[in-house]
């Protein structure tokens, strides 16, 4: 890539903090509207895409809310809640239409082989589960955005769908699931690379790998003065932007605190690590075609809801389950233990405390999940997989996240489970915190930053127009015209190489 080095205080439009799936749908979508900025991109790492957006790293490749069942929580009343979910599928499909724009307008392989199709599945055992499932998929086929969801309590068409599943499983047990056949998988990680691979062609754009920022402070010009270290070297180098976007996974909660702004006073972090089973035998890997969604465990986050996932990285076909949940005071894999100790400060002092205590069951959950031995590892994987042997699996750590923990007027402070963006009050820098659904839902998020930071052209004339060949369905709620989504997706299936357009599309 273009690495070109900035004068000592060089002046950009835009500099973008870390190389992930945001910072490529933030700049790309930039230089798209506005052909001419120019951009700086600055990345802590040696390549693009090694940390939360990696395949290996990311606990979701696709969400959609077909089959994850903690986006449908079940209210007091036994009423399921599908808001959430239809939020999400419907900015998962905003999210294909840019990756179509991309496909179409660009011959780069990268954007011809980042998303394939795959079944996305919910399964359930027990009465009580049975019966939320039942409810979860009368209340969500309401809705045109899961048009063509199946469900079964049929022992074989469920053997049909998840063989390996219902293999060896006990005969008594009471089972159900769902099938999605609009279902993907996505390389966020091959797809983020393609965006850079873009992004680096086009006149007026940097990259400065192994720079990790150490500074950013406002100047009397309004500027942002954005201050990196080589991590080879140890020279400095000093960028002033306009515009600055913070899109370092767990690591942009240490950068907001050290912009200062009084918008991001008081948030604070709690870092979750993973860990996946990964098969190793092709002969299971090629039998189960899938993703596999169970319920959670009381307490747990949102990225330890097990799910027994296939997955095309570098063109092979791979076959994980988990993700365990785990403990570190990282805020980045490559990250450093100090990383949660040095985010705290007298302001998120208080609610980091409180929400602390008022989710002691996540801590018990998240100790228990760090004491487990491999035959515990290997009893939850039964539970999907009840053949499974533990010769056919081998523990591999997957990515770190941080999840937000905010101010509240009322309580004090909240863990929150979701993404966050935070900028500042006349739009000159902006923050995203958080983790799912994240990387799914990147194109909507940046959509709404891009409207907020860049006021005075996000809805001129030009840009609208630019937005609308992007996204076609751009101003529009797809969850309201049924006949626009089906126009759409058969586009979009057809431009990204899904299979069956026609039947993907419910038609």
């Amino acid at each position: 890539m273009n690495t070109t080095d900035n004068s000592p205080e060089s002046t950009v439009d835009v500099v973008l903090i870390g190389a992930g799936i945001m910072s490529a749908t933030l700049g790309m979508m930039l230089k798209e509207l506005q052909p001419d900025l120019t951009i700086t991109v600055l990345e802590r790492l040696d390549v693009a895409a090694a940390e939360s957006s990696d395949a290996w790293n990311n606990a979701g490749t696709g969400h959609s809310a077909f089959c994850e069942l903690n986006y449908t929580p079940e209210k007091p009343d036994g009423s399921i809640d599908i808001s959430k979910a239809i939020g999400i599928a419907e900015s998962f499909e905003v999210s294909k239409q840019f990756w179509a724009f991309l496909a179409e307008k660009y011959a780069v392989k990268e954007l011809q082989r980042f998303i394939n199709h795959i079944p996305h599945m919910s399964f359930v055992w027990g009465p009580d589960n049975v019966e939320y499932l039942r409810k979860r998929h009368a209340a969500l086929t309401q809705s045109p955005l899961f048009k063509g969801m199946e469900y079964s309590e049929d022992r074989r068409q469920i053997e049909q769908w998840i063989p390996l599943v219902m293999e060896g499983r006990d005969p008594s047990q009471q089972v159900a699931a769902t099938s999605m056949d609009l279902g993907t998988d996505v390389n966020f990680g091959s797809l983020t690379r393609g965006m850079f691979y873009l992004l680096q062609e086009k006149p007026g754009v940097t990259f400065h790998f192994n720079h990790e920022v150490s500074k950013l402070k406002r100047k009397e010009d309004g500027l942002w003065s954005v201050k990196a270290t080589d991590r080879l070297t140890g020279q400095s180098k000093k960028v002033r932007a306009k515009f600055v976007f913070i899109g370092a996974g767990g690591g942009s909660l240490t950068l907001l605190e050290k912009s200062d702004i009084p918008e991001g006073h008081g948030f604070g972090g709690f870092p979750v690590s993973g860990q996946w089973l990964k098969c190793v035998n092709p002969e299971v890997i090629e039998r189960h075609e899938a993703k596999v969604y169970g319920k959670a465990a009381v307490g747990s986050p949102p990225m330890s809801v097990p799910h027994l996932d296939s997955r095309m990285i570098n063109g092979k076909r791979e076959l994980l389950f988990g993700p365990y949940a785990g403990f570190s005071t990282k805020f980045l894999k490559k990250g450093s233990f100090l990383d949660l100790p040095a985010s705290i400060r007298a302001g998120n002092l208080r609610p980091m405390i409180i929400a602390g205590l008022k989710n002691i069951p996540l801590t018990r959950y998240l100790i228990n999940q760090v004491r487990q031995s491999p035959e515990d590892r290997l009893q939850a994987l039964k539970e999907y997989l009840p053949k499974a042997r533990a010769e056919d699996w081998q523990l591999e750590i997957a990515g770190q996240r941080v999840q937000v923990i905010k101010k509240h007027e009322k309580e004090g402070g909240v863990l929150e489970f979701g993404t966050e963006v935070v900028s500042a009050a006349d739009g000159s820098i902006a923050a995203l915190l958080g983790a799912s659904p994240g990387a799914s839902t990147a194109v909507s998020i940046m959509v709404s930053l891009i409207q907020k930071c860049f006021k005075a052209q996000g809805n001129s004339p030009e840009w609208t127009a630019k937005f609308k060949e992007m996204i076609p369905s751009y101003g529009q709620k797809l969850n309201d015209n049924p006949a626009l989504l089906d126009q759409i997706r058969t586009h979009t299936n057809a431009v990204l190489g899904l299979a069956d357009t026609a039947a993907l599309t419910g038609k």
